[in-house]
C-alpha cells in the first residue's frame, strides 16, 4: 500500500509511467529528481503519510524501496 502510493505521487511529480517506478529506482538517478524536486517530494510524503523525513534521513534514502521501508518504520 505504501510502495503504491509513493509511485503514485512519484509519477505525478516526476511525470513517470507508475509501472516505471520499482523498489529498485534511484530518486536523482532514475527519475532526474535535484535539490528542489526531492523538497517537494518530501513535502508530499510527508502530508501524504503524516510522518516527519528529517533532511539527514533523506541523504541516505537513495531509492524507492528505501523511501518505502523509511515511511513504513515510522507512520504513526
Amino acid at each position: 500500500m505504501v510502495l503504491e502510493k509513493i509511485k503514485t505521487i512519484l509519477s505525478e511529480q516526476f511525470d513517470v509511467e507508475e509501472d516505471a517506478i520499482t523498489p529498485e529506482t534511484n530518486i536523482a538517478d532514475d527519475l532526474g529528481a535535484d535539490s528542489l524536486d526531492v523538497v517537494d517530494m518530501l513535502m508530499s510524503l510527508e502530508d501524504e503519510f503524516d510522518v516527519e523525513i528529517p533532511d539527514e534521513e533523506i541523504e541516505r534514502i537513495r531509492t524507492v524501496g528505501e523511501l518505502v521501508t523509511f515511511i513504513e518504520e515510522n507512520m504513526s
